[in-house]
């Protein structure tokens, strides 16, 4: 078993990240007495409750089996209770598994505790499954081959026989089971379906997606609508409470009263920042070009190893934000009924001299540092001329230029998938 408290700790009293903090290795850990880890993509945590465990969220689909076996291996009492922080599909995919081993074993079924608008995100996802996995095939860095990434094959993006939640609640809701007592509280955050679990007796919180040790993800470019301020809320709720253990769905445990206390404040904070800012901008008529390229986050929050914009970024904070109060439009007239994309970008062209000469000025722009104006330009030269090879060879180069660049996995994985277009173009 890894001590991942000695790790967490090490890390964050340093303030470097040496070492990983989001590990997927499918290895148990017992972090306190009669509560566990399994560590995958998603996180299962497993708590004896003297009558039967209780497991905190699933895990996805792929990874369901190594984990139910990891825990296996550590207890073999009755699953009595699955408890889904939400319903993202990394956090219930691996349900199907669960339920299969307590048949194996002759042990009843577990029941499945959520806030009842996951039942709501289950049918949004069986609705635009196609959609879900081509934008999730795009963040983590597939291609248009891979119809199936991320999901479960056939084109679907959960599995059929994924635990349907048997006992919701609205607001929040007391659940006991032997002799752990758990508070159950409802957040909205990176979802509107959010459950976080307050255990008294551990004194510990499992945050689900609320702390990741990366930026909150409240911003993502390609899924609905996040909700920063109370996400910072939340936190600031489960900070009053006193924990001595912060427990996560992604990345590594965290101990120690003061120190939950301190990380939970900083992402607060950050959120909280970035929501006042663009707020006061937009009282001020500010457009969202403006807000964009005004609301920065102070030096105190940069290279802080649990708040790493390697998965989220604080820019796409601000757009969640300015989308939350302010709608789609930005601000600038000339997007609010916009001409085709390729129509303007044969206009450019054309006064540039045509595409080719157009995306040449980009390469020029990229050797120069202006990354962003170069993607512009590229981009609109492939807008024009769609089928032109030597525009593709340098949208393929500028495009790379900006995925080297880019600090989070959601801005790499879609620069990946440009890059991609324009192999494809070329076919390679």
């Amino acid at each position: 078993m890894a001590d991942l408290i000695e790790l967490s700790s090490r890390i964050i009293d340093r303030g470097v990240a040496d070492e990983p903090t989001n590990r997927i290795t499918f290895e148990l850990s017992e972090v306190a007495d009669g509560l566990s880890i399994v560590e995958a993509f998603s996180h299962i945590w497993s708590v004896d409750s003297g009558d039967g465990l209780v497991l905190v969220d699933a895990s996805g689909s792929l990874a369901g089996t190594r984990c139910i076996d990891a825990i296996r291996a550590w207890r073999t009492d009755r699953v009595h209770s699955i408890v889904y922080t939400h319903g993202h599909a990394d956090h219930v995919g691996g349900s199907p598994a669960i339920f299969a081993d307590a048949e194996r074993r002759g042990h009843g079924v577990p029941d499945v505790i959520a806030h009842e608008a996951v039942h709501d995100r289950f049918a949004r996802y069986r609705e635009t499954a196609g959609w879900n996995l081509a934008i999730n095939s795009r963040q983590f860095g597939g291609t248009k081959k891979d119809p199936d990434f991320m999901g479960v094959g056939e084109g679907r993006y959960l599995p059929d026989d994924v635990a349907v939640p048997t006992i919701t609640h609205e607001a929040g809701m007391d659940l006991t089971v032997g002799d752990t007592h758990f508070e159950l509280h409802h957040a909205n955050g990176e979802t509107d379906d959010h459950t976080w679990l307050w255990d008294p007796g551990r004194k510990a919180v499992y945050v689900g997606d609320l702390f990741m040790w990366n930026f909150p993800n409240a911003g993502n470019p390609q899924k609905v609508q996040r909700f920063a301020g109370d996400w910072a809320t939340a936190l600031r709720a489960m900070i009053a409470k006193g924990p001595e253990l912060l427990l996560p769905a992604h990345g590594l445990p965290v101990a120690g009263a003061d120190r939950v206390a301190m990380v939970l404040d900083m992402a607060a904070s950050a959120l909280e920042y970035l929501v006042r800012e663009t707020v006061a901008l937009m009282n001020e008529g500010a457009s969202l070009d403006t807000v964009l390229h005004t609301v920065k986050l102070p030096d105190r929050f940069r290279d802080v190893p649990y708040l790493a914009p390697t998965y989220d970024e604080p820019e796409f904070v601000v757009r969640g934000i300015y989308r939350l109060y302010g709608g789609w439009w930005d601000g600038d007239p000339s997007t609010l009924h916009p001409a085709p994309k390729a129509a303007l970008g044969a206009e450019v062209a054309s006064l540039a001299g045509g595409a080719v000469a157009l995306a040449q000025r980009a390469l020029e722009l990229v050797e120069a540092g202006e990354l962003a104006l170069a993607g512009h330009l590229v981009q609109m030269a492939s807008d024009a001329e769609p089928d032109n090879r030597a525009v593709h060879e340098i949208r393929k180069e500028v495009f790379t230029a900006r995925r080297a660049a880019a600090t989070s996995l959601m801005a790499k994985g879609i620069y990946k998938s440009a890059i991609n277009v324009s192999r494809e173009a070329l076919g390679e």
